[in-house]
């Protein structure tokens, strides 16, 4: 489910007085001189022990799949978040919920260990569809769809959903087949265990292999989202929006971790802050394990820089809980620079890692009382080659996985080649991409030896 858009502002600073004068080195070692190495706040470390730095690899609609998660984790980024998947296409048993992605290793679904530990984003609706899709992204899906679909619809699911939603290869969704998965067998869909599902968190089916975290988008700008009340549009409705938090916290045992993403506000208006604040406070008045909050308004989407002071005020309205901050964190200087001028607990990279893993390896090398290291040629090639092949193994189900990946790697191929010395040059060369052989030839063309 897309939340990214074309109409973006280039990277600039966020609006924080005085932060751009903050040293990141000083920074880091404080980090590390108060929580030990890594310089991870021992609160979310205490909730996921494996992440052990503070940033992580926020979720971005058309770029975070696997491949882009594991070269990420390759240069060590501790965490990831998927994409925001839409609790309606997870309970259709849609391609967001299982898209063939390197065998075991699935583009919106924790498979292998390398992409480990993941955290699942999730946004809709309605309360009773959301809450029926977390138990499905937490359990892996081992009822079954029509046991999710129940627990969701009872009786009968909507009228929009026979008639709009469709399985993968266009399979057109029956109402008649989703209203009976147990009729006929003497029981109560109301005693059944799908239709108890939400109300019994603490018997959920184990999974092998599952979230590390399932994470609420009240965030997402996207007018085609807000549009039909998902996303950023709870901002206007935060009764609907505490609502909504309940019934996922209230449908997951409580060692199941549930956060939220949220903007600093819909718009600027005093009304919009406060609907913040209070859905803010429910938040973690209601367990949910931390907030991460963007600094633009939802009005903003991507255009114009994004601010820091508000993050600043609501880690003060909740010191003894741990907040995350987003929003122009293009380097790795403005990793530290947030987390010392907000007090937030870690940085969420989103743009500025897309073609920069490297930005996770500077920070460890900050953390680690080094210079951080500028990517050499060699490196460079190395992670394209690394990406190409990771993407190609994803798209092997797909009738023509070399076109394909040929053509979706340009958009990372060309933020990329801003790390070349010939960066303008090797764009163009991206551009051009259309299939495997194109994409050695570039990297034969300019990436053959350190310059």
């Amino acid at each position: 489910m897309g939340c990214q858009s074309n109409n973006a502002t280039p990277p600039t600073f966020a609006v924080a007085d005085g932060a751009q004068e903050i040293d990141p080195r000083k920074v880091a070692e404080d980090l590390v001189h108060r929580h030990g190495p890594g310089g991870m706040d021992p609160r979310v470390r205490a909730v996921i022990p494996e992440w052990d730095a503070p940033f992580f690899q926020a979720g971005l609609a058309g770029y975070s799949d696997a491949p882009m998660r594991i070269i990420a984790r390759r240069h060590g980024c501790p965490i990831c978040v998927t994409e925001a998947l839409l609790d309606r296409t997870l309970l259709a048993g849609g391609r967001g919920f299982a898209k063939a992605d390197l065998g075991d290793i699935e583009d919106n679904i924790p498979g292998g260990e390398e992409d480990h530990p993941l955290i699942g984003q999730i946004m809709g609706s309605e309360p009773a569809e959301m809450a029926a899709a977390a138990v499905k992204m937490v359990e892996q899906g081992r009822r079954g769809d029509k046991e999710y679909r129940k627990a969701a619809y009872k009786d009968q699911p909507p009228d929009w959903f026979r008639e709009k939603l469709r399985l993968p290869g266009g399979e057109q969704l029956s109402g008649k087949g989703l209203a009976t998965s147990h009729q006929g067998q003497g029981e109560d869909p109301e005693d059944s265990a799908a239709g108890t599902l939400v109300a019994s968190g603490q018997s959920l089916v184990p999974s092998p292999r599952s979230f590390a975290a399932v994470d609420i988008n009240l965030a997402c700008p996207v007018k085609k989202i807000s549009t039909k009340s998902r996303g950023g549009h709870w901002l206007t409705d935060p009764a609907g929006a505490i609502e909504l938090l309940e019934a996922v916290r209230e449908a997951l045992p409580a060692e199941v971790p549930v956060t939220v993403k949220l903007r600093r506000s819909f718009d600027d208006t005093q009304e919009m802050v406060d609907n913040l604040h209070r859905i803010f406070d429910a938040a973690y008045d209601m367990g949910c394990a931390w907030v991460t909050v963007h600094g633009r308004t939802v009005e903003q989407k991507y255009v114009g820089p994004s601010r820091w002071d508000p993050l600043r005020e609501l880690v003060q309205r909740r010191p003894n809980h741990p907040v995350f901050g987003s929003g122009d964190v293009w380097d790795v200087n403005q990793i530290f620079r947030m987390i010392a001028y907000t007090g937030v607990a870690g940085a969420s990279v989103a743009r500025g890692c897309i073609g920069n893993p490297w930005i996770f390896r500077q920070a460890r090398d900050l953390l680690e009382g080094r210079e951080p290291r500028k990517p050499t040629i060699a490196e460079q090639r190395s992670v394209l080659e690394q990406h190409f092949e990771l993407a190609l193994a994803a798209n092997r189900g797909m009738r023509h996985p070399e076109l394909h990946t040929g053509k979706t790697m340009r958009k990372f191929g060309l933020r990329f080649a801003e790390h070349h010395p010939r960066g303008d040059e090797v764009r163009q060369a991206f551009i051009r991409v259309a299939s495997l052989e194109d994409w050695r030839g570039v990297l034969e063309g300019w990436y053959g030896a350190d310059t």
